[in-house]
């Protein structure tokens, strides 16, 4: 498994950016943007230091995950976005790993809910289902059945209303 799950520290972040690029390279699914979304994501008001996770192998970055602030009407609740594993490292579980590093985490910090846009096969084995069970409607351009959620507190309020995401989530042109 992983040597290490920590925080990334400013002198990580080359690196991510890197580790990214290569985990999204042959998605079908990726425009290619992701590090430049991390690039923005770290600058914006959304950013959780506490929340941006990385894994090593052998002192070397494997993975990367990063939860961010939204909102569900007046709730701040986290967007998982983007997780990334070098291929190398892919279906080792290093990307398990850091979900569930970062849903203990994000709970101790008080965050009830986390919603992610992804593989329900992925996503469904970690405790993410139809975020509209739990009351967060989907921007009008996802796709319901990838738009999931988590409960992290047991008993926190239920939710009602459609997610907004931080502003660096809006696509922005390749530079």
């Amino acid at each position: 498994m992983m040597d290490l799950i920590r925080k990334v520290q400013e002198q990580d972040w080359t690196a991510i950016e890197d580790l990214v690029k290569q985990a999204f390279a042959t998605a079908s699914y990726s425009d290619g943007t992701e590090a430049a979304l991390v690039a923005r994501l770290r600058q914006g008001p959304a950013f959780l230091p506490d929340l941006a996770l990385m894994a090593e192998r052998e002192a070397k970055p494997a993975g990367f995950i990063l939860f961010t602030k939204a909102r569900v009407s007046q709730e701040t609740i986290l967007a998982l976005a983007p997780l990334a594993v070098k291929p190398c490292f892919q279906k080792s579980g290093i990307g398990t790993a850091l979900v569930k590093k970062g849903h203990t985490l994000a709970a101790k910090a008080g965050f009830a809910y986390a919603a992610v846009l992804g593989d329900p096969a992925f996503y469904g084995r970690l405790g993410y289902e139809a975020a509209e069970k739990w009351g967060i409607t989907p921007p009008a351009a996802f796709p319901k059945e990838y738009f999931m959620a988590i409960k992290l507190i047991p008993d926190a309020a239920p939710l009602a209303g459609t997610i907004v995401y931080d502003r660096a989530f809006r696509k922005q042109s390749r530079k």
